[in-house]
């Protein structure tokens, strides 16, 4: 039996029903396997067997009031990884898939990724059951405050900074940031994502989406091709999409798609940016409204969707941007974009594509960017926001654009010379996770057993 399966098997049996998790260790473990065999260092020390098990798992209730003085139950969770290169960082999720597998696969993509930055960051991610829509300011404000109470204790500028994720935006990191204040008498970085009045970064709400264009460009770049003069399809409607489609434009590409949890829209000439912020950032409303100004765009609800597939990938382009959620790319969809002429996916979310869908990505030989290299913008930008934060200073927008296109552009360098090195100079896959792998490990290796 391979370390692969023996390390899995183990995961089941000592956390079971959590697939999502077992999916991104598969993923790492299978591609990390040509290290392994080429220096028995990693096998020794047993790196493998650490590297799965988070450091710190935290549990807990969140009691709060809404507003018909009801006494409200969700649970809470931060999963605190891996320290080995720097403070726990990643994001909050609020959203009622949430549970212990989603953060436990969200935390250990977030190990690779951030050490494929080259900033001291170790991988972290947490988050609750609750779902913010429908919810009043009001009621959003005490959730946060009641989770805030009981995480706060756990957190610090040099232990663990959360950060946003799917459900956890500007509004809700004012609403924890102040909690964090209040029950510490702190005023420091130990969140990322503030508003720019009060220690935010400029960039930092644009950086996932921009951070994955920016990969894409250079993997395009890699095969003499670019984004110029592209049709692209972007899945989802927040800040990864948004920003994505917005820098999309910038270089030339023209993104005509988008989608929310009840649909997707396809318009031909393109989606009017503008409209979509207004309806997604102001409004918070859904993407029927977006028909009702645009006629000649196309509204696809959930239910008209292709069974096991997402209807957003079912239109001919030449480049696909996942920026949704995990798993929403399925095998089905793969093959629609293949025979639909693309020739570069590249991921904005964490772990978007199944594991079907990619091997079919790579055995057509598309220029693929996983999300663990292309959606690190983000994070990166984030680390920007608490150098920021640590020295008092304030940088414009371009000259934290201009950093961001660098980490991007390095980290695609890595994984493409690391992936060279083992002689599957396009496989990404492979580059992306033993750089990130071979980074971590040494300097737990370094760090001794602890």
């Amino acid at each position: 039996m391979s370390y692969v399966q023996t390390t899995l098997d183990r995961l089941q049996a000592s956390s079971p029903g959590q697939n999502e998790f077992y999916q991104a260790a598969r993923e790492v473990l299978e591609s990390i396997r040509p290290l392994i065999e080429k220096d028995p260092l990693y096998s020794d020390q047993n790196i493998i067997e650490r590297l799965v098990e988070p450091e710190r798992q935290l549990l807990f209730r969140v009691t709060w009031q809404d507003d018909q003085n009801r006494i409200q139950v969700n649970k809470g969770f931060r999963i605190q990884f891996n320290s080995a290169l720097g403070p726990y960082k990643g994001g909050l999720r609020f959203h009622p898939s949430v549970n212990a597998g989603i953060i436990k696969f969200l935390g250990f993509e977030q190990i690779f990724k951030n050490a494929l930055t080259g900033l001291p960051l170790g991988g972290g991610k947490g988050g609750s059951d609750f779902n913010p829509k429908g919810r009043s300011d009001a009621e959003i404000m005490r959730f946060c405050q009641a989770y805030m109470s009981e995480l706060y204790r756990h957190l610090g500028s040099t232990t663990d900074v959360p950060a946003g994720d799917i459900g956890v935006g500007a509004r809700e990191i004012g609403y924890l940031f102040g909690q964090y204040k209040r029950l510490t008498a702190s005023y420091e970085g130990v969140l990322t994502g503030k508003n720019i009045n009060w220690g935010g970064s400029l960039v930092r709400k644009e950086a996932t989406g921009y951070g994955a264009v920016y990969f894409a460009e250079n993997l395009l770049n890699s095969r003499n091709e670019s984004l110029d003069g592209k049709t692209c399809l972007v899945s989802g409607s927040g800040n990864v999409a948004l920003y994505t489609i917005e820098k999309l434009y910038q270089l030339g590409a023209l993104p005509v798609t988008c989608s929310d949890s009840r649909g997707c829209i396809y318009h031909d000439r393109g989606i009017d940016l503008a409209l979509l912020k207004e309806i997604k950032e102001v409004r918070r409303g859904s993407l029927e409204e977006y028909i009702q100004q645009h006629p000649d765009a196309r509204y696809l609800a959930v239910k008209d969707y292709p069974q096991r597939g997402h209807a957003v990938w079912h239109f001919p382009a030449q480049a696909a941007f996942p920026s949704a959620t995990q798993n929403e790319l399925t095998a089905l969809d793969a093959k629609a974009l293949i025979q639909n002429g693309v020739i570069c996916v590249c991921e904005g979310a964490n772990m978007p594509s199944t594991a079907a869908a990619i091997d079919l990505f790579l055995e057509a030989g598309l220029a693929y960017g996983p999300g663990k290299a292309a959606n690190a913008g983000g994070v990166a930008t984030s680390q920007l926001e608490m150098a920021q934060n640590a020295s008092m200073t304030q940088w414009s927008f371009d000259e934290v654009d201009q950093r961001l296109q660098k980490i991007m552009r390095d980290i695609f360098t890595l994984s493409h010379q690391t992936a060279a090195e083992f002689g599957q100079e396009k496989n990404l896959v492979l580059g992306t996770n033993i750089a990130g792998f071979r980074r971590v490990a040494n300097a737990m290796i370094q760090q001794g057993a602890v």
